[in-house]
């Protein structure tokens, strides 16, 4: 995934650069385990790195988690995606849109960046098959054009894998 396929952005709004601060300052004193923020000056994209978790499928395997915060963050959620190569999941795209809940429809202003990677190195881990979803060569190339996966009506029906 390119930057070229970000969404068209707007600054983030006072109550966003806030949240955003603390959420980073906290981070920087405990990080969740498995992760590492790569630090750059931009406060609306993180680059964050994830390591598999021991004992699971991707256990030592190394991906880059890519959050793009919306304006109105946390009452909209962040993009977040898997920089290219993707894990081989039932749950994520070869172009590294994830199929999450708590990253849509289940979003809540509560939840924290770090609570979102908890969740997704939960969703690696709890995996028993490395593959992509059944439709993932019909899905990205509907995204060809840089959409969002925020566009993307999902069916979320396997909690499974």
């Amino acid at each position: 995934m390119t930057s070229s396929s970000a969404p068209s952005r707007k600054a983030l709004s006072k109550i966003a650069c806030s949240r955003l601060q603390k959420e980073l300052a906290e981070w920087q004193v405990s990080p969740p385990a498995g992760f590492k923020h790569k630090v750059t000056d931009n406060l609306q994209r993180w680059v964050i790195e994830v390591v598999g978790a021991p004992g699971t499928l991707y256990a030592n395997e190394t991906y880059q988690l890519q959050v793009d915060f919306p304006e109105h963050y946390p009452m909209e959620a962040p993009q977040v995606i898997f920089l290219n190569p993707a894990p081989l999941h039932p749950h994520v795209y070869s172009n590294g849109h994830i199929c999450l809940d708590i990253l849509y429809d289940s979003w809540s202003p509560a939840m924290t960046v770090s609570s979102v990677c908890i969740s997704i190195l939960s969703m690696l881990s709890s995996s028993t098959v490395k593959q992509r979803p059944v439709d993932n060569d019909r899905y990205v190339k509907n995204c060809r054009n840089g959409r969002s996966p925020k566009e993307t009506r999902w069916w979320f029906h396997d909690d499974k894998v």
